[in-house]
């Protein structure tokens, strides 16, 4: 599990489309909050750089914390983002926790 949460946090962090970027915060609620269970792949790969590392490491910790998982291998978690970015990319209707898992079960595979 910690192999793959690595892996979505990366993949969150991959480079951009080169179409017109929104604000992470454009996602969210009249409160502030962000469904990152709602979010779309499209929302994903639409936002700026920083803001998809920063939903990659936040979903890491997510899917680390449900795994009762304490540590980070930097460089898988980097990878992971990277993939998942580049198959919501690919998969834009698509949400991102079920591009995760989509990332998450070809990685328990390999």
């Amino acid at each position: 599990m910690l192999r793959s949460a690595t892996a979505v946090v990366f993949l969150v962090g991959s480079t951009l489309g080169s179409q017109a970027q929104v604000e992470l915060k454009n996602y969210a609620d009249a409160k502030g909050y962000i469904d990152v269970q709602a979010l779309t792949c499209a929302q994903l790969a639409g936002t700026f750089q920083e803001d998809a590392d920063f939903l990659g490491i936040w979903y890491s910790g997510w899917y680390n914390g449900l795994a009762k998982k304490h540590a980070i291998n930097v460089a898988r978690t980097k990878e992971g983002i990277h993939n998942v970015i580049v198959y919501c990319k690919a998969n834009p209707g698509k949400k991102v926790i079920q591009a995760i898992d989509v990332i998450l079960k070809a990685e328990k595979n390999r």
